[in-house]
């Protein structure tokens, strides 16, 4: 594995980049520093908005680039590099299926905050780990005219690969359908995956597939997990990514991305 070529690293964030507590580790932040003295780009990507992973990589926002939503958004500071809003007639139609699964939870991800209609307090204190800018509302239907939408998330306290999924599985053809998490699933445009986005940052930083290097752990990060040769899953991954990736590494509790970037950063070193 010949780690000189990579120029930029692209990280998922939860299950990936941060631990079972939802923390970055100070040891990556050593490490970022390392990475820009050597010229090599980061961009974390995630299914997360843009405010809250910037509120986990506030020390370093303004070197990195982001891709939040699943893709639906890729940011450089406060320049937009790719947007690709979820239809709204998709959502009107979207909406009254969700609310026909017992247990499921729906937010409504904006560019700049997100809309809830659950009253769930549970449901309410875990979404906000996820979503820094929220409003609850009565009725989500009343708000899809207010903005563009980039994704509807919806959670579920046992699988969403289980209760979820398959009622959403008629809409197929039409949107597109990640499970993020065990007990999240994402709904958004076609275009709209961390695979594309991610081909826009390639694309202006003139970096190839061969120079890039990815870590995820779930089927949102398939398509970013294609778009670099250096694409590793985590100990932690579901098994269909750990099928996809080139590379495997340690579980996110037990610094899975630093330990590759302390390989990176003392090869090139060399």
């Amino acid at each position: 594995m010949n780690l000189s070529k990579v120029k930029l690293v692209v990280s998922d964030m939860d299950g990936t980049l941060l631990n079972s507590k939802g923390e970055v580790s100070a040891l990556f932040f050593e490490l970022f520093d390392q990475l820009k003295q050597q010229n090599i780009h980061f961009c974390a990507a995630s299914g997360r908005q843009y405010n809250s992973i910037i509120n986990k990589l506030d020390a370093i926002k303004d070197d990195i680039f982001v891709i939040a939503e699943n893709g639906g958004i890729a940011k450089k500071e406060e320049e937009v590099l790719l947007s690709s809003p979820l239809s709204k007639d998709k959502i009107r139609t979207i909406i009254p299926v969700l609310r026909t699964i017992n247990d499921a939870h729906v937010v409504l991800c904006g560019k700049d905050g997100a809309f809830i209609e659950s009253k769930n307090k549970a449901f309410i204190t875990l979404f906000q780990e996820y979503y820094n800018s929220f409003q609850i509302v009565e009725d989500l239907t009343d708000v899809i005219d207010s903005e563009d939408f980039l994704k509807i998330a919806i959670y579920h306290f046992t699988s969403s690969e289980e209760y979820i999924y398959p009622k959403l599985k008629p809409f197929e053809d039409e949107i597109l359908i990640k499970i993020s998490g065990k007990n999240w699933l994402d709904i958004s445009d076609e275009k709209a995956n961390k695979g594309n986005a991610l081909r826009e940052v390639q694309k202006l930083l003139q970096i190839t597939k061969e120079e890039t290097m990815v870590f995820g752990d779930y089927h949102n990060d398939i398509e970013m997990l294609k778009e670099a040769d250096f694409s590793f899953a985590m100990k932690n991954a579901h098994k269909d990514i750990t099928k996809i990736a080139n590379y495997t590494t340690d579980n996110n509790d037990n610094f899975g991305v630093e330990k590759i970037l302390n390989l990176l950063i003392k090869g090139n070193d060399k």
